[in-house]
């Protein structure tokens, strides 16, 4: 198995040091709401799309471990894919720790299969982490934003709390039972929340995860590049 091997900032009560992760599975968890009603609206929003309901929630879609980067730059096919912000749980031999990311998604390709789309598209995630531990404790509290640019335009794209979404041992327990197979470290994006006035691809994508308890924050950014559809 080869794994993708990345270079982190590990901020931690005790200090901050470098983590060398290496990730052998990445995992895009979707649906994953406490709220039903959340979840329906999302369902909902991506049904605009011609995006077909999913079988259960929540679902797990495992995609190859080198989409994971911590590039700025991403070079993207056409101009139909989006950002969605959401915390990321990297499960590893060192222990478990917690960042921000982006489930960059083709909402085209979505039409035809959300597995698919999840496949084509590049995962950014912020170079920072913290121990799972530290902000177990007040997991609700905290905070995923994402703002999206077009052209000299900066909104706020998406607002939530980890309390909306299921707790990270609860998804853990599950992606357990729904892929046994899975062996070595994993990364594991935990679910996103509704794009504020609908999804739209954006020239730039931020996006970051707060901690109001200890006061800090984690941001990661991409500018996007569009490279031509040919044929």
């Amino acid at each position: 198995m080869t794994g993708t091997s990345l270079r982190f900032e590990r901020v931690s009560f005790s200090g901050t040091g470098q983590l060398d992760a290496r990730i052998d599975h990445l995992v895009i968890a979707g649906w994953t709401g406490r709220d039903r009603e959340m979840v329906v609206r999302h369902i909902l929003e991506l049904e605009e799309l011609g995006v077909r309901r999913p079988e259960k929630t929540p679902m797990f879609y495992e995609v190859s471990n080198h989409l994971l980067t911590q590039a700025e730059s991403l070079q993207l096919m056409g101009d139909a894919s989006s950002g969605e912000a959401e915390i990321v749980l990297l499960d590893l031999p060192e222990g478990r720790f917690v960042g921000v990311g982006s489930d960059h998604t083709d909402r085209k390709i979505e039409t035809h299969g959300i597995a698919l789309a999840k496949q084509v598209c590049p995962k950014p995630v912020a170079r920072t982490v913290w121990p799972c531990d530290e902000v177990i404790g007040h997991w609700d509290d905290l905070i995923v934003r994402s703002y999206a640019w077009r052209g000299d335009m900066r909104r706020l794209y998406q607002f939530g709390r980890a309390g909306q979404l299921l707790r990270p041992d609860d998804l853990l327990a599950q992606l357990a039972v729904d892929c046994r197979h899975l062996k070595g470290g994993t990364a594991v994006f935990l679910g996103t929340f509704a794009a504020i006035g609908g999804i739209e691809p954006a020239d730039r994508f931020e996006f970051e995860l707060e901690d109001p308890v200890l006061g800090r924050r984690i941001r990661g950014s991409n500018d996007f590049m569009t490279l031509a559809v040919a044929g």
